[in-house]
């Protein structure tokens, strides 16, 4: 089971850049639009099985917030 630990505050919808923990608390699960540009692909080299998203600063700015 995932836990949402911090979304987009400026999200109207309920489906925004989200970040979740796993239910062990070693990972992270982060939701956010898929890149798709050629030229950040190709800076990121992606091996197979692997994908990238963008994640707007606030998601991560307000999960560092609420565990200093």
């Amino acid at each position: 089971m995932l836990r949402k630990l911090s979304g987009d505050p400026d999200c109207k919808n309920g489906t925004c850049p989200t970040l979740w923990g796993t239910e062990d608390a070693e990972d992270y699960v982060v939701q956010g639009y898929v890149v798709t540009d050629p030229e950040r692909l190709a800076q990121l080299g992606l091996p197979d099985g692997e994908s990238a998203v963008v994640v707007p600063a606030s998601v991560l700015e307000e999960y560092f917030r609420a565990h200093r």
